[in-house]
C-alpha cells in the first residue's frame, strides 16, 4: 500500500467516524442548549477554532459552503455567544463522545500510536482549520478523547487537502460538489442556490482532484511503513464498522 492508498483508504472510515460524532445526540443537544439551529451551531463549531475573523474568512477556509449561509450561520452565533467559545463547547463533547464511543476499541494503544505519527508529519501550510484545531488546548487526555481529535484532525486534514485539490484542478466548491456522487442534493444541503452547472463536462476534473488530493495527503502518511500503513486502514475500517448505518 503507497501513501497515497492509505490516504486514500483511510478517507472514508474518517469521515463516517467523524460524521457519526456530529450526527449524535450529544452534539445536537449542546446546540439546542447554546440556544444555537443545527447549521450554526455546525458552522461555528468547525471555524470557531480560527477565532475571531470575519464571515468572508470563515466562508473561504470552509469552502464547501455556500458563502451566505456561513454568514448566516456565524452572525448567529455572535448574536448569543463568541463562535471560538462554540469551538471549545465542541471540543469537550468531542472528547467525551471519544471516551464513551472510541475509549473501548481493542487496539486503541495502537490506533494512537500510528495515527499521532500521521497528525505529527502533517505540514499545515495552506490548511487553516488543521492547524487551528492542532493548536487548541486538549480538556481530557483520556485514549478515548485523544482518539477522537487524531480522527478530526486526519479528518480536518483530508478536508484541507480536498479544497487545494479542488482549485488546482479549476473547479469551484460549487462544481466539486456537483460532480461528486450527491449532485444537486448535495448542493442544496451545503447552502447553495440553483441555477447549477451540469455534471458531465466536470466529473473528469474531480477525478484528477482526487487524486491530487491523495497524493498530497499520502505525504503525511509516508510517515509510516508499508505494514503500518495496511495496519492502519485496517484498525480505521475496524473502527469505522461500528458507526456505519
Amino acid at each position: 500500500m503507497t501513501p497515497e492508498q492509505a490516504a486514500a483508504t483511510a478517507k472514508t472510515g474518517l469521515a463516517t467516524i467523524v460524521g457519526a460524532f456530529a450526527e449524535s445526540p450529544q452534539t445536537l443537544r449542546r446546540a439546542r442548549l447554546l440556544g444555537l439551529s443545527g447549521w450554526a451551531y455546525h458552522v461555528s463549531a468547525r471555524a470557531g477554532a480560527l477565532g475571531d475573523v470575519r464571515p468572508e474568512t470563515v466562508a473561504a477556509a470552509l469552502a464547501f459552503i455556500a458563502p451566505e449561509a456561513v454568514t448566516e450561520g456565524w452572525e448567529a452565533t455572535a448574536k448569543s455567544s463568541q463562535p471560538s467559545e462554540v469551538a471549545t463547547w465542541h471540543l469537550r463533547e468531542l472528547c467525551t463522545w471519544g471516551e464513551e464511543q472510541v475509549g473501548g476499541f481493542p487496539r486503541l494503544s495502537r490506533l494512537l500510536e500510528l495515527g499521532g505519527r500521521v497528525v505529527d508529519a502533517v505540514d499545515p501550510a495552506g490548511l487553516p482549520l488543521f492547524a487551528a484545531w492542532r493548536s487548541m488546548p486538549m480538556p481530557s487526555q483520556a485514549p478515548g478523547a485523544q482518539a477522537a481529535m487524531l480522527l478530526q484532525l486526519l479528518h480536518e486534514h483530508r478536508q484541507g487537502v480536498y479544497v487545494i485539490a479542488v482549485r488546482a484542478g479549476g473547479l469551484t466548491p460549487l462544481e466539486a460538489i456537483i460532480a461528486g456522487p450527491e449532485g444537486e442534493t448535495g448542493a442544496v444541503a451545503f447552502g447553495w442556490q440553483p441555477p447549477y452547472p451540469p455534471a458531465g463536462p466536470l466529473v473528469r476534473r474531480l477525478m484528477w482532484a482526487e487524486a491530487v488530493a491523495n497524493s498530497m495527503a499520502g505525504q503525511a502518511y509516508a510517515i509510516l511503513d508499508r505494514p503500518e500503513r495496511v495496519e492502519f486502514g485496517g484498525l480505521l475500517e475496524s473502527l469505522s464498522h461500528r458507526f456505519a448505518r
